[in-house]
């Protein structure tokens, strides 16, 4: 099988400088340059030699080039033209430049095609919204093998009880499982990062929970804001009833239901919260279950969250 002649990390690093290429940190630009690293990360992906591979950030095509032999087809989304020039000449006269296909814009405002895996070296500031959008991207894919700073990384998998369980992981692992499948150390990019990072492993739960969610995210919003708080102290607070209250009507308007003249939204949600048992529970230390169970209970009675 023909191969890539491949530079050394440094030698790539070096010419990039010497064409006063700077990588820019603003965008997130820290190129990973460990070879190891990269063959962990595409061993970890179990390519066949039939998918379709969505690349987010290629950078200088490290792990590009790691990825096309093994590979039927493979999509890069890289925001930076110069990086581009770069990932082109490398692959410039190989058996593989016809499986490429270079997507040039911002990850999140570009329409990704179909594909079977996903990898990707994640800029901190677009985590969060990039995992939404693959999470919520159609038709599935098979998995997605993905590298984030170590905090995220560790919010991604918090389980209910640990000190990062929060909103991020509740509606992360609604849709998908989850799990941290390697460490990488910061002296692994160029330029180092300022903090550690770890890859995380995420395949899409199919088929998906059949719930609105804007309002499962809705009702997170309220419970993980005050996640320390008891379930039905959250719910007792006079700006939630307004707004729980304020929903109803909108609901009973929709429905031409007509209010009873002693309505009470009060009355009614302390009613939900006895019947779920969860008034003195905390969202912190809630199961997903427990937490669809809350949401399905009040949705029977009329309660919606909406933004």
């Amino acid at each position: 099988m023909p191969k890539f002649k491949t530079k050394t990390p440094k030698e790539r690093h070096d010419g990039l400088q010497k064409q006063s290429i700077t990588f820019n940190k603003d965008l997130g630009q820290h190129i990973l340059k460990n070879p190891l690293v990269i063959d962990n990360m595409v061993e970890k992906a179990a390519l066949r030699p039939t998918d379709v591979v969505l690349e987010i950030g290629p950078g200088t095509g490290n792990m590009t080039v790691k990825i096309l032999p093994h590979v039927k087809k493979l999509v890069v989304c890289e925001i930076d033209i110069r990086l581009v020039g770069e990932l082109e000449k490398r692959v410039q006269g190989t058996p593989y430049r016809s499986k490429l296909n270079i997507l040039i814009g911002d990850a999140l405002k570009t329409k990704f095609p179909f594909f079977d895996v996903c990898l990707a070296n994640i800029p901190y500031q677009i985590s969060s919204p990039l995992v939404f959008k693959l999470l919520h991207h159609r038709p599935f894919f098979r998995c997605a093998i993905l590298m984030f700073q170590k905090e995220f990384a560790q919010r991604l998998v918090a389980k209910p009880g640990d000190k990062l369980y929060g909103r991020l992981a509740a509606n992360v692992q609604l849709l998908a499982r989850v799990d941290i499948v390697m460490k990488v150390g910061k002296n692994n990019f160029k330029p180092p990062p300022k903090v550690e990072s770890s890859v995380v492993r995420i395949e899409p739960i199919s088929p998906q929970p059949d719930i609105n969610l804007k309002e499962w995210d809705g009702m997170l919003r309220l419970v993980f804001l005050r996640k320390n708080k008891t379930i039905g102290a959250i719910f007792r607070l006079k700006a939630v009833i307004d707004l729980m209250e304020k929903n109803y009507r909108v609901y009973c308007s929709l429905k031409n239901i007509k209010l009873d003249e002693n309505f009470s939204c009060k009355e009614m949600v302390e009613k939900v919260l006895e019947e779920t048992g969860f008034q003195e529970s905390r969202a912190r230390s809630m199961e997903i279950d427990q937490l669809l169970v809350l949401l399905c209970a009040f949705n029977s009675k009329g309660f919606h969250f909406v933004a």
